[in-house]
C-alpha cells in the first residue's frame, strides 16, 4: 500500500510502498476514507525539535481519521468488518493507575496514534479494538475525520462549566471554530471570537451567527471584551493558538475567579504575571491535551445531533495522498480550514 511517513529528522515526508499491516488479536484493520492535516503534523513536516522529541521513527503519520474495518483480531468482540470507526489517538493500554481511574487520557504507558505507532496517511492503519469510536452508519468518512479534532475544541470548553456563562475563544483555526460551536450548544450566553486572520474571522459566522467578533490588530481584546461584558471580563477563556501574546491577553480579558482553559501548543516558556492575573483573581488555569476518554467523544455526538451547525463548514480543501506535500504546505500557510488527505 501507499503511505506518508517520516523517515527521518530532516524536513519533510516521503511517500513509501509498505506492506498493508497484520493485526494482532485485539486489533482491528480499517481502510482509511480520509484523514485531516493536524497542526502536529505541520509540526512533523516542519522537524520541529519539540515534536520529533515525541516521535519514534520512522512513522506514518496521521491521526484525525476515519475508515471501514476490513478485517478484526481473533479476541475482537466488539467491532465487526464493515463497521465504520474512528481511533482515539492516545492508544491507551487499559489497565494502569489513570486508565483504572477514569483518566485513559494519561495513560501511563501511551502511545499517539500517528507519532510513535503508524497512523492514518495511508490506505489501510490498525488500531486496538479498545481504542475505536464506532460511528452510526449515518456518518461520512469526511465528518469521522474530524471527530477528534471536534473533540479537542469540545474538551476545551466542556473543562469546566459554560452553561449561562461568557466565552473568549483565542484563535478561530479548525479547532477554535469547533470550540465556539461548541460553547455555543453547551449554554454559552455569549461567545466572543479573536482572531487575526480575516479569513478566520468570516468563517465565524458560518459556524454560528451573532458571535462577538475581535480582530486584535484593530482593537485591544481584553479592551474590547471588558467593554462586552460590564467590565466584568469573560467567565470562560479558551486559548488555541499557542501565541505567548494571545495566552496573556486570554489570562487579563478573566473575570475574578475566571477559568482559561489553554489548549494552544506553546512554543517555549512564557512569563505571566501570576499574582496579579492568577493568584489576585482566584482564577483557575486548565492545561487540555486531546480529548477526554470516552466522555468528550459522547460530547461530540450529542453536539452534532443538535444540528445547531456543520461542522464539515470547516473542511475546504481535499488532496490525494500523492500531493501530500503540497497539503500540508497550504495548512502550514493559514489560507485554508480542514485540509483531508483522501487516499
Amino acid at each position: 500500500m501507499k503511505a506518508v511517513a517520516k523517515t527521518g529528522t530532516a524536513h519533510g515526508f516521503e511517500l513509501i510502498d509498505m506492506p498493508v499491516p497484520k493485526i494482532g488479536p485485539k486489533e482491528v484493520l480499517f481502510k482509511v476514507k480520509a484523514t485531516a492535516i493536524c497542526g502536529s503534523d505541520i509540526h512533523a513536516y516542519e522537524s520541529s525539535p519539540g515534536m520529533l522529541a515525541m516521535m519514534k521513527l520512522p512513522v506514518v503519520l496521521g491521526h484525525e481519521t476515519c475508515g471501514e474495518v476490513v478485517e478484526v483480531g481473533s479476541a475482537c468482540s466488539h467491532l465487526k468488518k464493515g463497521d465504520i470507526i474512528s481511533p482515539e489517538p492516545h492508544i491507551f493500554d487499559g489497565t494502569c493507575y489513570y486508565c483504572q481511574n477514569d483518566a485513559a487520557l494519561n495513560c501511563a504507558n501511551l502511545e499517539l496514534f500517528g507519532l510513535t505507532v503508524n497512523g492514518a496517511f495511508a490506505e489501510y492503519a490498525k488500531v486496538p479494538e479498545h481504542c475505536c469510536w464506532k460511528h452510526d452508519k449515518s456518518v461520512s468518512g469526511e465528518l469521522g475525520a474530524i471527530f477528534e479534532p471536534l473533540g479537542v475544541g469540545t474538551h476545551g470548553v466542556m473543562s469546566g462549566p459554560v452553561n449561562g456563562k461568557t466565552v473568549a475563544v483565542f484563535g478561530c483555526g479548525p479547532i477554535g471554530l469547533f470550540a465556539i460551536g461548541a460553547a455555543s450548544v453547551f449554554g454559552a450566553t455569549k461567545v466572543i471570537a479573536v482572531e487575526i486572520a480575516p479569513k478566520r474571522l468570516a468563517m465565524v459566522d458560518k459556524i454560528i451567527p451573532g458571535v462577538l467578533k475581535i480582530n486584535p490588530k484593530e482593537q485591544d481584546p481584553v479592551k474590547a471584551i471588558q467593554d462586552a461584558t460590564d467590565g466584568l471580563g469573560v467567565d470562560v477563556a479558551i486559548e488555541l493558538t499557542g501565541n505567548p501574546g494571545a495566552l496573556k491577553q486570554a489570562l487579563k480579558s478573566l473575570r475574578r475567579e475566571g477559568r482559561l482553559s489553554i489548549v494552544g501548543v506553546q512554543a517555549g516558556p512564557l512569563e505571566i504575571e501570576v499574582q496579579k492575573d492568577i493568584v489576585l483573581k482566584e482564577a483557575t488555569v486548565r492545561g487540555v491535551f486531546g480529548r477526554e476518554v470516552w466522555r468528550t467523544w459522547w460530547q461530540v455526538r450529542s453536539m452534532l445531533s443538535t444540528k445547531r451547525f456543520d461542522p464539515t463548514i470547516v473542511i475546504t480543501h481535499r488532496f490525494p495522498l500523492a500531493e501530500y506535500a503540497k497539503a500540508i504546505e497550504l495548512a502550514a500557510s493559514g489560507q485554508a480550514g480542514k485540509i483531508l488527505l483522501i487516499p
